[in-house]
């Protein structure tokens, strides 16, 4: 399912909203067995958006009748909200701003989806719903946190979906569903409306099955917000397409890949197809990236994660799953003095970033070094949590925006994904590349 493949059939009589969420429900059922949603829409829920569509041109709203799916850590009117922690939920009597601008624009909301508890984590299994299962493979996890919003679309039960994004979580599990997965300059999708797990950095993200989609979505929702105080106005110059750039590849003994020689071949791989489709790779020192990546677990930001939840780890410790407890709670002990020694490195660290950037277009990397199964994760939840981070823990630290695209698959069909990153506001220029490089890699 695809945007355009849906406004036409609408246009054409050839397919109504309501039927098509029909087809999605039976989809969902058929799924059942895989912990995807926390909430789903009943047909009385889900009767005032289709009757609202019904009263409207198939040609006046961008995404009329297009069924998107939303992670539990967003609000959606009279829907509970969850973050994957039964106790913590509340019903919010509005939705999340950036909600209300996709449903202004047609979208029908399916549910919310399942997501590691309090968005904290890379892997999918941490959840008290269970852990959400890839798309491809049921061995291997789906990535988080944004699971159940990741394999909702890449099953064919939305078309797209929001996810969010503080340390990878909008950029990881595309790479394991074989998405694309943009993750917003900072402030540019209002975060109105989400729980926070680090308020300062986090993003909402998109997943969508193509970056043409993704680009109507992010026109839609990429709408300045006065109430959200972290809300930034796109800058009204657009990115002009470009014939030639010039990305830049960490240095070869700076990649690392976890012991995954596919995943390997697969990334330089992608080199060669973004030099065909008229790039120019240089190499990067990619040292600033990786020491800012510590920062954002070891350092003192993890006590955002501690202050979005104060009252509830303090009197309800048990709420919480062990391993989303123990890194929330080790924000407690931060200090002052903690936070302005990691700063003022995290200053030094962007600028030294920021000159590295200066004469490239984009910089190049794959999503993750590699990608795990459920029971793997399990025995070791936190060292390979880690090594998932090592290419997005960085991203929102040194404000970046980035762009997740599929980029071939393994021997046992399981896919591998690059991600493009580049300054704040190069949001639709990473998409408009991403999408030449998608259509180069599917005419091979």
């Amino acid at each position: 399912m695809t945007i355009s493949d849906l406004k036409n059939s609408y246009i054409n009589k050839r397919l109504t909203p309501r039927e098509l969420m029909k087809q999605i429900k039976e989809r969902i059922d058929a799924n059942a067995d895989n912990p995807i949603w926390i909430y789903t829409l009943s047909d009385e829920e889900l009767e005032p958006y289709l009757k609202n569509l019904e009263n409207c041109d198939a040609l006046s709203l961008p995404l009329y009748g297009i069924p998107f799916a939303i992670k539990d850590n967003i609000d959606l009117k009279n829907v509970p909200t969850t973050a994957a922690c039964p106790d913590y939920s509340y019903t919010p009597s509005e939705s999340a701003y950036v909600v209300a601008k996709l449903i202004e624009a047609g979208a029908i909301p399916v549910g919310k989806t399942n997501l590691d508890q309090f968005a904290t984590g890379l892997v999918g299994t941490r959840s008290p719903y269970g852990a959400c299962k890839n798309s491809i493979n049921p061995e291997y996890i789906s990535g988080g946190s944004s699971s159940g919003s990741a394999v909702s679309v890449a099953l064919d039960m939305a078309v797209f979906s929001l996810g969010t994004d503080t340390a990878g979580s909008g950029r990881v599990p595309a790479a394991f569903n074989n998405l694309v997965g943009v993750k917003p300059s900072k402030g540019v999708l209002s975060t109105s409306g989400v729980v926070p797990a680090c308020r300062s950095l986090d993003c909402v993200s998109i997943f969508a099955n193509d970056t043409q989609d993704a680009r109507v979505v992010f026109d839609v929702a990429a709408s300045f917000d006065e109430n959200d105080p972290y809300s930034t106005e796109m800058p009204s110059t657009q990115n002009s397409a470009l014939s030639s750039f010039t990305f830049a590849v960490p240095k070869k003994e700076q990649l690392e890949f976890f012991g995954d020689s596919e995943a390997e071949k697969l990334f330089y791989k992608s080199v060669e197809s973004f030099k065909f489709i008229g790039g120019v790779a240089v190499d990067m020192d990619f040292t600033p990236m990786l020491e800012a990546a510590n920062l954002l677990y070891y350092g003192p930001w993890v006590t955002e994660r501690y202050v979005a939840v104060k009252d509830m780890i303090e009197n309800k410790p048990d709420s919480f799953i062990e391993v989303t407890k123990t890194i929330i709670a080790s924000g407690k002990t931060k200090s002052a003095e903690d936070y302005f020694n990691a700063e003022y490195k995290l200053k030094a660290y962007k600028r030294q970033s920021d000159m590295l950037m200066k004469d490239i277009d984009f910089a190049l990397t794959p999503t993750t070094g590699t990608i795990y199964k459920i029971d793997e994760v399990n025995a070791d939840p936190i060292q390979l949590n880690t090594n998932l981070g090592y290419y997005t823990n960085f991203m929102n630290l040194l404000d970046f925006s980035a762009c997740a695209v599929p980029a071939g698959f393994r021997e046992n069909g399981m896919p591998f994904g690059v991600t493009l990153f580049s300054d704040a506001f190069d949001d639709r220029k990473l998409m408009q590349i991403g999408e030449r490089y998608m259509k180069k890699d599917s005419n091979e």
